[in-house]
């Protein structure tokens, strides 16, 4: 597949770096400096131009192109340069943009703009953190199969009540499965000899009532449901959402703006949700609003540092959980490191969800798991597929080691697969595997 991915900043960057072993790409940006930095670190065609003129698209190869994936940091750029793209040849075009605005109108009419998809950042960031708040431990989830099928990740407490148990002795849910232990490095395909030790990694998909028992036993003293008490550091867009969609969810946030004019604007357009005008750095307002108390505290702020900042702080005064937006994907690590929960990477969202775009056409669904040492791929089976009507027992001898099938679901069932259960065309399967086999995986399947 031949890929013209216009914007070289962390997006763009992070996507040509995960295609550019199995597909032939070509980055476009203005800046010279960046284009420089490509040449060198990874193995893709970086062009110095503006990526919203035909003559640079033609030069980059636009006409043999089956993908163009405009992901500058500004909105209209990306949507100006599909519709150029549109103007010459008729190459499959996504968008990422920040405003809701913009998708709204996208899918009114989904061929407006001359996008074929359009992610947006803010929003995609939001369902993440909405999830996450769902999950006492969480490091990640994701759903798969329209909400029939979780996914999750989540760090091994020292004090848990299954930490130096097996796989086999933890594993006391009809519908969960166990896919991967992620030690460091080290990602491994779990089985039931593997032990779960304080400070690994474990990632499970299954229903969503077995991954919220399996995190209420993972963490006894936050029991699933016990997230309620929401408290929302910033008013900024991804801040806005994530109280809406809470909102959705029957819950009743609070959420601290400084600025006054933004906190009366998200007041009247947040019927449930208790808006306070206060600078969050400070302690005795948050001492007096009995931070302390809270379940979860997320930062949505325009800067790293302050969220932080506001993490720790939180923390400190007693709050359960502290959920982070990182700007920078290379502070997740860190913020995970010093103390806070769970660190959101907007741009890591969203090109996970790009990224589903160049598995062979038929990932329905993609997640990337630690940092993209692995993946989970959600895969409808057709007649070709080495899986169809045949036991999984029988298939997995043509498919690499690294691979573990999750969950299977046909129609509204959500199946946990064993050895001997058969796959049907048309079943949709949730299958966990090491990033090296991922394209062999997908031809296979």
């Amino acid at each position: 597949m031949r890929v013209i991915i216009i914007g070289a900043g962390e997006v763009g960057s992070s996507i040509a770096d995960d295609l550019s072993d199995s597909h032939e790409v070509v980055v476009i940006d203005v800046d010279g400096e960046r284009v420089d930095e490509l040449t060198y670190s990874i193995d893709a065609l970086p062009l110095q131009g503006d990526g919203t003129s035909v003559s640079v698209l033609e030069e980059a190869g636009i006409d043999e192109a089956d993908l163009l994936i405009a992901s500058t940091d500004n909105d209209e750029t990306n949507i100006v340069a599909c519709s150029a793209a549109k103007a010459v040849t008729d190459v499959f075009t996504i968008a990422r943009v920040k405003k809701p605005d913009l998708l709204d109108t996208w899918e009114r009419s989904q061929k407006a703009f001359g996008v074929d998809y359009m992610v947006c950042t803010d929003l995609l960031t939001a369902q993440a953190i909405v999830t996450i708040v769902g999950l006492p431990a969480a490091r990640d989830a994701d759903p798969f199969a329209g909400g029939t099928v979780q996914m999750a990740e989540f760090e091994i407490p020292e004090d848990s009540p299954v930490t130096g148990h097996t796989v086999e002795e933890a594993d006391r849910f009809d519908s969960l499965t166990f896919v991967g232990v992620i030690s460091d490095d080290d990602v491994e395909i779990a089985s039931g000899e593997t032990v779960l030790s304080a400070g690994d990694y474990v990632v499970v998909i299954g229903s969503p009532e077995s991954v919220q028992g399996f995190a209420g036993e993972l963490t006894p003293d936050e029991t699933p449901d016990s997230a309620e008490r929401i408290v929302v550091i910033g008013g900024s867009e991804i801040g806005y959402q994530t109280a809406r969609m809470l909102e959705e969810r029957g819950l009743r946030p609070r959420l601290i703006e400084s600025d006054h004019d933004r906190a009366r604007d998200l007041a009247e357009r947040l019927p449930k949700t208790t808006v306070m005008e206060s600078d969050a750095t400070d302690i005795e307002f948050l001492s007096r609003e009995h931070i302390d108390e809270a379940d979860v505290v997320v930062s949505a702020l325009t800067h790293d540092e302050m969220n932080m900042l506001i993490s720790l702080l939180a923390k400190q005064l007693g709050a359960k959980r502290a959920v982070a937006v990182v700007e920078h994907g290379d502070y997740v690590d860190l913020f995970e490191a010093v103390g806070v929960d769970a660190a959101i990477n907007p741009r890591e969202v969203v090109a996970e969800e790009i990224t589903r775009f160049t598995h062979e056409g038929r990932a329905e669904n993609v997640a990337l798991v630690h940092n993209d040492r692995a993946e989970i791929l959600e895969i409808e089976i057709d007649e070709e597929s080495v899986l169809a009507g045949r036991t999984i027992a029988d298939a997995m001898d043509e498919l690499p080691r690294e691979v573990v099938i999750g969950a299977i679901t046909r129609g509204e069932e959500c199946i946990i697969p064993r050895g001997q259960t058969v796959v049907e065309p048309g079943d949709h399967i949730i299958v966990f595997m090491k990033t090296e086999v991922v394209d062999a995986v997908t031809a296979a399947l």
